[in-house]
């Protein structure tokens, strides 16, 4: 696609793309400090604090990157009730997010709360509850994820970081609803069990997560070994295709008749915080829009050679995009 192709599908066709995004909700605070001393109680050092800032984490900030994206996207999963949630929805509100489908516990809202000097992370705070959500909980984000469907969707993105949405039974429901109103899945994947994402349309791992399903680990730079652990992993659990991200080495995307390796376009890899979550959001907002595979591989591609080239969770713009497009 030239460049003028890809600012006419920003331009007539994104805004138009219905996505929801489903699963693990997180809210991501970053507190900036100077560290110039140790504590007089402790042996440990001192952060004098300058500057906070609030950032959506997960699957909120995949539904960052499609909001700023220019795509019409709600979002999907299970908060607390408490002032971490209260940040978030602020967040959400600010994005133009659709936050409906947010169901309420009596868990709290999953916050990762880390302390930073300069560009260094210091310590980091979690907050959360790994409890298993009721059957009344899972039945209110379906009959939402039913109500959307019915409404309309271009395509849906299942969020998995193991914090308790992603099941294998919510899983399952989630990919055949979806295809029976012809929606695609993509699966932003976690952890080893990896046959509840079957039949997904796509899933979107990085080497790492790759790594920990294979007996013999593959390297970032291994072309051929991105596309035989992509083959595995769609024969293995059953999934149609699979774009891997590689950091400095680009992205792999494996279909059942083709595989194509593009390289990445950041000239330095900074940090890849956030950077799956760029790649998954992309590809959704391609596929909701009706590129082919391909082009949305190599669209989210540019899109996460963007995001390495950030510190901490960044969400891409449709600007930051046609901007790299054009250079």
């Amino acid at each position: 696609m030239t460049k003028a192709d890809w600012e006419n599908f920003f331009a007539t066709r994104v805004h138009r793309c219905n996505v929801l995004v489903i699963g693990d909700i997180m809210m991501d605070k970053y507190y900036y400090g100077e560290v110039r001393k140790f504590a007089s109680d402790a042996p440990v050092p001192v952060a004098k604090i300058v500057k906070r800032r609030n950032s959506l984490g997960a699957a909120a900030n995949i539904a960052h990157n499609l909001a700023n994206l220019g795509c019409k996207t709600s979002v999907a999963g299970f908060v607390g009730d408490d002032h971490n949630f209260e940040t978030l929805s602020v967040q959400l509100q600010k994005c133009g997010i659709d936050q409906e489908g947010l169901i309420a516990t009596d868990w709290p809202t999953t916050t990762k709360v880390r302390i930073m000097s300069g560009h260094v992370q210091m310590f980091r705070m979690d907050f959360e509850d790994m409890s298993p959500r009721s059957d009344e909980q899972f039945d209110a984000l379906k009959d939402f994820v039913k109500r959307r469907l019915n409404d309309s969707l271009d395509a849906i993105v299942l969020a998995d970081y193991e914090k308790g949405v992603c099941t294998e039974r919510f899983c399952a429901s989630v990919i055949r609803a979806a295809h029976n109103h012809g929606v695609p899945v993509v699966v932003m994947p976690y952890g080893q069990q990896w046959i509840k994402y079957a039949q997904a349309d796509y899933v979107t791992p990085n080497v790492a997560k790759i790594n920990k399903i294979l007996l013999s680990p593959i390297k970032t730079d291994d072309d051929d070994a991105a596309e035989r652990a992509g083959r595995y992993i769609m024969r293995k659990f059953k999934i149609k295709n699979v774009l891997a991200t590689r950091s400095e080495s680009g992205v792999t995307l494996v279909t059942e008749d083709d595989a194509f390796h593009l390289p990445t376009r950041a000239q330095e890899v900074f940090d890849s915080a956030g950077a799956g979550d760029t790649v998954a959001a992309v590809l959704a907002m391609a596929l909701a829009g009706g590129l082919k595979p391909v082009d949305g591989a190599y669209i989210a591609n540019v899109a996460a050679g963007i995001v390495l080239r950030k510190s901490g969770t960044y969400a891409i713009t449709r600007d930051d995009v046609l901007n790299a497009l054009a250079g």
